[in-house]
């Protein structure tokens, strides 16, 4: 006869996925920081930025963060996109991050899935995501939330404005 143990794994926190607010500026620059050191990118964001950019006069981006109730452990953010041939609107969800140790616990999904509702209510027609050439991991995330790959064509040029 076998003697039932209980044993007690480690549970994931509760995690709630909410828009940015002005206090998550250090950690949500942090974390745009990480992800640009992973990508071995210069990151010259600051909260000074983020809060121009997410609550100023002219809000150009959305911010989500995935909020355990002690840190903040993943973020999206969309920008708006426009197809004008069409007359469609649509988002990029430029960024998504989870932090380390957090990953593989359905975080991701749940920020892509806020994602698409609030690209929805602001009258969008499509959301799109990029992801490096290589990255096959992140191509495998995205096509299993049903993104569909679409060919990149063309060169992008860009001109700095002074």
């Amino acid at each position: 006869m076998t003697e039932d143990t209980e044993i007690s794994l480690p549970r994931p926190p509760v995690v709630t996925i909410r828009g940015a607010k002005s206090r998550d500026l250090p950690a949500l620059n942090e974390m745009i920081a990480a992800l640009a050191a992973h990508h071995n990118d210069p990151a010259a964001i600051t909260p000074e930025k983020l809060e121009r950019d997410l609550f100023g006069p002219m809000p150009w981006i959305t911010a989500l963060v995935a909020d355990t109730g002690s840190e903040l452990i993943g973020y999206a953010i969309l920008v708006p996109l426009y197809r004008a041939q069409e007359g469609t609107r649509g988002m990029d969800l430029h960024h998504l991050f989870v932090r380390d140790g957090h990953r593989g616990h359905g975080i991701g999904h749940h920020l892509v899935s806020r994602a698409r509702e609030v690209a929805k209510n602001a009258g969008c027609d499509y959301l799109s995501v990029s992801a490096a050439t290589g990255n096959f991991a992140a191509h495998r995330f995205y096509e299993q939330m049903d993104f569909k790959p679409r060919p990149v064509t063309g060169m992008r040029y860009m001109q700095a404005l002074a």
